[in-house]
């Protein structure tokens, strides 16, 4: 298993627009990925599961990976975030 830490730092946090983002992302690929926040995790192939954490500005969140492209996955998620979500 492979896991990330984020700060999300965009000021509308993980709204409508960015959770699509991760979620068609996460969807390439066949490891299974999970959005902890909070102490909650969701699916984070799950529009519903991520909209419905309310990830705001300033919040924590943590990416899990697990499976045969982990990796990978991860490493595009990261991209995702990074592309002005969070760091």
């Amino acid at each position: 298993m492979a896991e990330k830490s984020f700060k999300i730092t965009a000021e509308t946090g993980i709204h409508a627009r960015p959770a699509t983002q991760l979620v068609n992302k996460a969807g390439q690929f066949s490891s299974d990925l999970t959005l902890e926040y909070k102490g909650k995790s969701v699916n984070l192939k799950s529009i519903m599961g991520v909209m419905s954490l309310g990830v705001g500005q300033g919040a924590e969140v943590t990416i899990k990976a697990e499976g045969s492209d982990e990796a990978e996955a991860l490493q595009a998620i990261e991209e995702v975030i990074k592309e002005g979500l969070g760091e």
